[in-house]
């Protein structure tokens, strides 16, 4: 804030009051100029921070064009994950079937998973649930097994007759 200092045009009387007006004129351009030198700093100061702020709003304006940058980069590779996750369970799928296919003695019920390691996995114990229940069937089948047909056929036991009998029996008599 400026103020003004009302100078009366009138002229002084005496010499101790122009020697007073004089100091007092002196004081007070003194104190114009500090304040012309402290306003002078301050624009100047001013001048400086806008200056810093003009750089300021630019960097800011830069990384704002970087964040737009990466967050669509960001959207593009969350794009192509979903679309190769959905082909990695498409790939997984035509395994599967592949799998089922190349193994028809294993039933597809036991055949599971949703990657190719578990695939496999399921794959190993089927298997071998399908080969304990076959070993478990042919062991069964063995200690029930009945010779097909009638017995086979054996010469009469003539030890212990006599040999008039044996005779007799040669010859076709009873």
């Amino acid at each position: 804030m400026r103020r003004r200092v009302e100078v009366s045009s009138k002229k002084p009387k005496d010499k101790e009051s122009q020697t007073s007006l004089k100091e007092e004129l002196n004081k007070l351009s003194t104190k114009v100029a500090q304040l012309q030198r402290l306003l002078e700093e301050n624009d100047s100061e001013l001048t400086s921070k806008r200056g810093q702020v003009s750089k300021l709003e630019q960097v800011i304006a830069a990384k704002d064009g970087d964040i737009a940058a990466l967050k669509q980069t960001k959207a593009e590779a969350d794009e192509k994950l979903k679309d190769f996750g959905d082909s990695l369970s498409q790939a997984v799928a035509g395994y599967k079937a592949l799998v089922i296919e190349a193994n028809p003695r294993i039933p597809a019920e036991l055949i599971g998973g949703d990657t190719i390691a578990t695939i496999q996995d399921s794959l190993k114990r089927a298997s071998a649930l399908v080969d304990k229940v076959k070993q478990g069937l042919e062991a069964e089948a063995m200690s029930a097994r009945v010779p097909p047909g009638a017995p086979v056929r054996t010469p009469p036991d003539l030890s212990g007759l006599s040999a008039s009998e044996k005779i007799r029996y040669a010859i076709g008599g009873n």
